[in-house]
């Protein structure tokens, strides 16, 4: 049995009617199924999909009015086009009644056998065209299925490819490009809003050592745990970013204090040099490091950049001159 043919369900009380049917619609592509009353019907047009129903009306117990307005009431089953199969109920009323019951079409008894295979003809080419649309409809779905999941993929590859573009590989925080940008727009929002921020340069003390002492996968590691720290410990709106080495820098948002500043970033300080339990292959190990500070900040005064990078890159150097582990704030005027 062909799964792609067409069914066509029969519906009739009388058994001679059935057999009569069945030879004037052997010479269709269909599939026949044959029901001898309306709830056998019923019970049918749940477990198959029909491309036409002839329906008897004048059935004892369930009549054809009574199955089609049923069937018209259930949403997978209205859409099923019914031809009245009837003696009776010839005048226009009647008809109007069948009509709303659900019917498409009427034939009177006995049947016209030209006239029931041209009906059954024309249902059955527009069932066929039906089902064409829907395979086209549902190809088409598909294909937008897979645009989509196309698209979402290019998209997310060349959201990576940005975010690389712009991101340490090491510790994921924005590389010195970024850093670059991020301190542009720094500038260009306090000067918007008339609001001061801090830029500080960070440099790691000791971590020379660990390099030499316990190899370059320990630097990375520790690197990695140094630029988490860093980012649990500073506002949402601050930027950390790795200009490279062991070298940090801080964008410090919204600064108006003065020694405020200053004790966020000794806190700074004392939450770098506390120790790091890292692991590397299978060696477990604790590194002690700290940080050198230098911070330089900024207002109206300061109109470029690299201005306040220096400023702050002294700060830095006398930081790490004077004994390392501390901060220093630039004494240049910004």
């Amino acid at each position: 049995m062909n799964p792609s043919r067409p069914k066509i369900l029969v519906v009739d009380d009388t058994h001679a009617n059935l057999v009569a049917m069945r030879r004037l619609l052997a010479g269709f592509d269909a599939e026949l199924v044959e029901a001898d009353s309306g709830n056998q019907a019923l019970a049918l047009c749940l477990d198959h999909e029909f491309a036409l129903i002839l329906l008897d009306v004048n059935m004892p117990g369930m009549d054809g009015f009574e199955v089609a307005a049923l069937l018209g009431e259930t949403d997978q089953l209205k859409g099923t086009p019914i031809i009245f199969v009837t003696a009776a109920y010839a005048d226009d009323l009647n008809r109007l009644h069948g009509y709303r019951s659900g019917a498409v079409d009427y034939i009177a008894k006995p049947i016209n056998d030209a006239i029931l295979q041209s009906k059954v003809r024309v249902f059955l080419e527009l069932y066929a065209a039906r089902m064409q649309l829907q395979q086209a409809l549902d190809e088409l779905a598909e294909r937008n299925t897979q645009l989509n999941i196309e698209i979402a993929e290019r998209e997310r590859a060349e959201a990576k490819v940005r975010h690389q573009a712009t991101h340490d590989m090491l510790t994921g925080l924005p590389n010195r490009a970024l850093f670059h940008d991020r301190l542009q727009a720094a500038m260009q929002r306090g000067a918007r809003h008339d609001s001061g921020f801090a830029l500080a340069m960070l440099d790691i003390d000791g971590f020379k050592a660990v390099n030499d002492t316990w190899g370059h996968p320990a630097g990375d590691a520790l690197l990695r745990s140094i630029a988490a720290r860093l980012g649990s410990h500073v506002r949402a709106n601050d930027t950390v970013a790795r200009l490279g080495g062991d070298e940090f820098a801080l964008i410090l948002e919204e600064v108006g204090d003065v020694p405020l500043l200053m004790e966020r970033c000794q806190h700074l300080c004392d939450m770098l040099a506390l120790p790091y339990p890292l692991e590397t292959g299978q060696r477990e190990f604790v590194a002690t490091v700290s940080a050198s500070i230098g911070i330089a900040l900024w207002n109206g005064a300061v109109d470029a950049e690299e201005s306040l990078i220096q400023a702050a890159d002294r700060a830095l150097y006398e930081a790490k001159g004077s004994g390392k582990n501390r901060c220093v704030l630039s004494s240049q005027e910004s």
